[in-house]
């Protein structure tokens, strides 16, 4: 008897190594996966401007960085006793405007530097409902929680997140024509929006991502939403706040991941990395013991032989 939908999976080619640069924006999920590259010491960089919930926030970011438009005192404001920047998640919000603008000028750089050098995109969209600031009719990234009636509520259509996905495209290749791009929808659920708005929402994200996507051209489909969607139905893969992935749900979806884009070549480096990280999790009940003391000893030299093969993977 079976009890569960299965998803097939099979390897893409242009896989990621540990010679990949791994470049990842969007949703919390974004977030979850980076997570795990960085868990594996893959080349990642992550989010710079905190989680970015949909297609034209991450559009406006990337346009930003390639044309170098730096942020000055008039692309931040003050509110609730902190600084804030519509164009990027609370994270980078500061009690200081000149710490705000140092942090948003070097994520900028960062997010330039990674965009021209990346193997791999990875662009995890979250929501297709945005909010527009009346007073400048421009959508935001964030709303940092300026009053509702600031803003108007709009649902992007699945043209209008095509036309932002296919723009970024353009944007990216013109620098870096060899990048990958991969696209997944988060499997985070925004309530928030309410049931039928969340399914909209993501209903939008698909149809848009699937108009764009076409493997021949370097970008593919993930189908993370999928997986929890049918592989997951049941709301043991759930946190207790019945929206977000459990750490189960995401170490599943990371092995499909894996199947599909990490190269198999890297799966026994991969295992030495675990045994390290866990290692280095262990606290010992006598940690001036002679047996801690060696364990430390051999984890130390164990650490060291793979730091170097990483390094010789990186520059091979």
């Amino acid at each position: 008897m079976k009890l569960q939908t299965t998803i097939p999976f099979k390897p893409e080619r242009n896989q990621i190594d540990y010679s990949s640069k791994v470049l990842l924006l969007g949703s919390c999920f974004a977030e979850n996966i980076g997570a795990k590259l960085n868990y594996f010491k893959f080349q990642n960089t992550l989010n710079p401007f905190g989680i970015l919930f949909h297609p034209i926030a991450i559009e406006r970011g990337i346009t930003r960085a390639l044309n170098e438009v730096h942020y000055t005192e008039e692309d931040v404001f003050f509110e609730n006793e902190r600084w804030h920047c519509f164009e990027a998640h609370s994270q980078l919000s500061s009690a200081s405007e000149e710490t705000l603008l140092e942090q948003l000028n070097a994520a900028l750089h960062t997010l330039k530097q990674s965009l021209e050098a990346a193997s791999h995109i990875v662009l995890t969209f979250g929501t297709a409902w945005v909010y527009r600031f009346i007073e400048t009719d421009a959508i935001v990234a964030n709303c940092h929680k300026v009053p509702q009636r600031k803003f108007l509520k709009e649902l992007l259509t699945p043209s209008q997140i095509e036309e932002s996905i296919l723009a970024i495209e353009a944007l990216v290749r013109d620098v870096n024509p060899n990048v990958n791009f991969i696209y997944t929808v988060s499997p985070v659920r925004h309530i928030k929006d309410g049931i039928v708005e969340n399914s909209r929402s993501k209903a939008h994200l698909l149809a848009g991502v699937h108009q764009a996507v076409a493997p021949r051209k370097h970008n593919y489909y993930f189908p993370s939403f999928e997986i929890q969607m049918d592989e997951l139905r049941d709301y043991r893969f759930y946190e207790e706040d019945l929206l977000h992935p459990t750490n189960t749900a995401i170490t599943i979806i990371w092995e499909h991941f894996k199947t599909v884009w990490i190269s198999s070549e890297t799966l026994q480096l991969q295992k030495e990395i675990d045994f390290i990280q866990k290692g280095l999790q262990h606290r010992s009940f006598n940690p001036d013991s002679l047996a801690h003391k060696e364990f430390e000893l051999k984890l130390k030299e164990k650490i060291t032989v793979v730091e170097s093969l990483i390094l010789n993977c990186k520059f091979s």
